[in-house]
C-alpha cells in the first residue's frame, strides 16, 4: 500500500497561514493535554453566523486548500472557503448529488488538481467535484458498506472520514460505526487506489474503537500513519473527544495521543453538560503544517444548529513520534 502524501503540496500555501503560527516552549508546558499533544488555542469566531444567506456551522471536514486558505464542508452541502488567519468565509459551495437532492457531507479531501472529493453518509458515495461544485465523477463502493438494506452500514453512520496518503495514490475512507453483524468496536476503512484521475477499489482495513466511541475523521500524517479521531455522547454528560494515532502498516495498530478532557479550558464555555467545557461535538480535522517534530492540528466540532452546541476550533500541536 503506498504510503507517501499530498501534504508537501501545500507546502506553499501553509506558509500562508499565519493563524497556526507555533507558540513558544513556555506555553507548551503550559497548555498540555498530554506529553504528546498540546492547545494554543481555540476560536469561537464563527458559532451561529451566516454567510451569504448561508448558515455557517454544521462543519463535519476541514482541508488546507491550494492557495493556504481553509475549505470547510458542511454536512448540508455547503463547502465554505475560510481565511486561515481570521477564519471569516470567503465564498461558499453548494453541492448536491446527481438528482440535485442535498448530501449528507462528511470527508473532505482537497486532491492535487485543486478538485473535491466528497464523501456523503446517504448510501454512503465518494464524489468528485470541480470548484464550481459541479460533479465530475463518482467512485465505487462495495456493496456490504451500503446503508441496509443495500447493505450492512448502520443509516448516518458510514462515510465520515476521508484523507489521502502520501504520495497522492491512494485515498482512505472511514465508517463511523460498525456494519451490521460485526463486532461494536469494528469500523471499516475502504481504500481507492489512483489510476488517472479516477479510483478504483482496493485493500480494506479493520480498526478497533473504544467502546461506545465512532470514527468521525482520519488524516494521513507524512510518514503514513494516521491521525484517527474517537468521539462519543452521554447525555447529561458530554462529549468524549480522544486522538489516536494508527498505522496501516501494522494492523492498524493504535497509540492514544490524548483525551481531549485533559485539555486546559483556556477559558471555555459550554452550553450543555461537559467533562470540559472546551469540549463540543468534534467532528473534523486537518493538519494544516509542520515542523520537524510536530505536527499543526486544527479540529472543528459540528453545532447541528443546535442552541446547545457550538461552532468551535481548536488549534493543536501534536508530537507524533515513530
Amino acid at each position: 500500500m503506498p504510503l507517501r502524501t499530498h501534504l508537501a503540496l501545500l507546502t506553499a500555501g501553509l506558509a500562508a497561514a499565519t493563524c497556526l503560527t507555533a507558540a513558544g516552549p513556555a506555553q507548551a508546558t503550559a497548555h498540555a493535554c498530554s506529553p504528546s499533544v498540546s492547545i494554543d488555542r481555540f476560536s469561537d469566531a464563527l458559532d451561529k453566523t451566516t454567510y451569504d444567506d448561508t448558515f455557517v456551522g454544521n462543519l463535519s471536514a476541514l482541508e488546507v486548500d491550494r492557495d493556504g486558505s481553509l475549505a470547510a464542508l458542511s454536512d448540508r452541502s455547503s463547502l465554505f472557503r475560510l481565511d486561515a488567519r481570521t477564519l471569516s468565509p470567503r465564498s461558499v459551495t453548494s453541492l448536491a448529488d446527481e438528482t440535485g437532492a442535498a448530501l449528507d457531507s462528511e470527508g473532505l479531501v482537497v486532491d492535487r488538481d485543486g478538485t473535491y472529493l466528497v464523501t456523503s453518509e446517504t448510501e454512503p458515495s465518494v464524489r468528485r467535484y470541480s470548484r464550481t461544485g459541479r460533479i465530475l465523477d463518482r467512485f465505487p463502493v462495495p456493496d456490504d458498506l451500503r446503508v441496509s438494506p443495500a447493505g450492512r452500514g448502520q443509516p448516518n453512520g458510514t462515510f465520515e472520514g476521508l484523507t489521502l496518503l502520501p504520495g497522492g495514490r491512494t485515498l482512505v475512507a472511514s465508517m463511523e460505526y460498525a456494519l451490521s453483524g460485526d463486532p461494536a468496536d469494528t469500523v471499516r476503512f475502504q481504500t481507492w487506489t489512483r489510476h488517472g484521475s479516477h479510483f478504483r477499489l482496493a485493500a480494506r482495513y479493520t480498526y478497533r474503537t473504544d467502546p461506545g466511541l465512532g470514527v468521525p475523521e482520519i488524516k494521513a500524517t507524512p510518514d503514513g500513519r494516521l491521525l484517527v479521531l474517537e468521539r462519543g455522547f452521554t447525555a447529561g454528560v458530554g462529549n468524549t473527544v480522544r486522538l489516536y494515532l494508527a498505522d496501516p502498516r501494522h494492523a492498524m495498530k493504535k497509540t492514544l495521543l490524548t483525551d481531549l478532557v485533559t485539555c486546559p479550558s483556556l477559558g471555555a464555555t459550554a452550553r450543555q453538560p461537559q467533562p470540559n467545557p472546551l469540549l463540543d461535538n468534534i467532528e473534523g480535522m486537518t493538519i494544516t503544517g509542520r515542523t520537524r517534530n510536530t505536527l499543526k492540528v486544527l479540529l472543528v466540532s459540528d453545532d447541528n444548529e443546535n442552541p446547545a452546541q457550538t461552532t468551535r476550533f481548536y488549534h493543536l500541536r501534536v508530537r507524533a513520534s515513530a
